[in-house]
């Protein structure tokens, strides 16, 4: 696909008015609280909430400044005439309304997972082709600064050669209270193959792949259990081992996925042939150990050193993030302001189809019941 230039202000839409909503549409009006490349104002224009709800989509609309809110899809798109579409309902819905707005001339950003099945994504982006518009699926956990920093370490040769790659998320879906285990409001994710440890799954995926670098894992071990018994979910827990060859010799990748422990941990850590670095993308920090200046014998205390210093200053940063009510949604605001940013240049995107492509494979490996344990 040739990049096509995008004359600013980009006229925007957003399709479903869920939680994740008020963050696209925080960026979207300008209100969330990012360093932009410039005032987002001057580049989108929001013309158009959608959702099936006429109450919810009145006052997204009102609340964020849209042109207007709409409960029929058709109507949106032939009366705001939206250049990109924003679909974030759920996942089951994703394949029938990304088609019905490519179809329509919208480049879409989606939502994860963007697809159910791999197969579904390769046949979505023949349709995005067909129409010779763009269609990139939400890899926010890329851009979040702590994520960026690994990336660009890894880059330089700070660490060695990537060995291992662990990613350990820790949520108590299972909660009768939450918004996945209340047994009288089903949430639709159940339905996905891997119930609702899909909804996270996909951003542990593309972390992997994102972090390890150019890697065939060609063997997957995954054990898939419901450790809370609780009839409306398929499972709760995942935890897979991937071996692979990257470039530089052998990689490992260890997936964890787990409702009973607390608290709330996204937890990344990358191990090389020199150093290894950590990160919590619920409370941000960055913790490196590497070779120092002063050798083997003062890389230690140097390491500590560094290292202290920088947990003081992340520390006080979170309880501002705390005091703000600031989650961990900075890199999907960042991955936007770079969209936006391309769209109006007619560069490609920051999550290309390869990237998209990679983590849904990855994905129906893991489900596949061949390498269940």
């Amino acid at each position: 696909m040739s990049p096509e230039r995008l004359q600013f202000p980009i006229r925007a839409a957003v399709v479903g008015s869920g939680a994740i909503s008020k963050e696209h549409l925080g960026f979207l009006s300008g209100r969330a609280a990012i360093r932009a490349s410039a005032p987002v104002e001057h580049r989108i224009r929001l013309v158009g909430v959608c959702d099936l709800s006429p109450v919810t989509a009145r006052y997204s609309a009102d609340e964020y400044g849209a042109d207007a809110g709409y409960t029929d899809l058709g109507e949106l798109l032939a009366e705001a005439r939206p250049d990109v579409v924003h679909v974030l309902t759920p996942p089951e819905t994703h394949v029938a309304v990304v088609t019905t707005c490519l179809e329509a001339g919208a480049h879409v950003i989606c939502e994860k997972p963007i697809t159910p099945t791999h197969r579904e994504l390769i046949e979505l982006l023949e349709v995005a082709r067909a129409n010779d518009r763009h269609l990139m699926e939400s890899h926010n956990y890329r851009f979040n600064r702590t994520v960026v920093e690994m990336r660009r370490a890894i880059d330089e040769g700070e660490i060695g050669a990537v060995r291992e790659v662990g990613i350990r998320v820790v949520l108590p879906v299972t909660d009768p209270a939450g918004r996945f285990g209340d047994p009288h409001l089903p949430n639709p994710i159940h339905r996905m193959p891997a119930g609702v440890v899909h909804d996270f799954i996909t951003h542990v995926t593309y972390l992997l792949r994102h972090l390890a670098g150019p890697v065939d894992f060609d063997r997957i071990a995954a054990a898939w259990s419901n450790h809370s018994e609780n009839p409306l979910f398929t499972w709760d827990d995942l935890d897979a081992i991937l071996i692979g060859r990257g470039d530089a010799g052998p990689v490992h990748g260890r997936l964890r996925f787990d409702a009973g422990a607390g608290p709330d941990t996204f937890a990344i850590e990358v191990r090389g042939s020199d150093g290894w670095m950590e990160t919590d993308l619920f409370q941000p920090y960055l913790r490196t150990v590497r070779p120092r200046p002063g050798g083997a014998l003062l890389s230690p205390i140097v390491n500590h050193l560094a290292n202290g210093w920088g947990l003081i200053d992340q520390g006080v940063r979170n309880v501002g993030r705390k005091i703000m009510q600031r989650g961990p949604y900075e890199g999907l605001y960042r991955m936007l302001d770079e969209t936006y940013l391309a769209l109006g240049a007619g560069r490609p995107l920051p999550v290309t189809a390869d990237d998209m492509l990679g983590a849904s494979e990855l994905i129906d490996r893991l489900v596949d019941e061949k390498v269940r344990l």
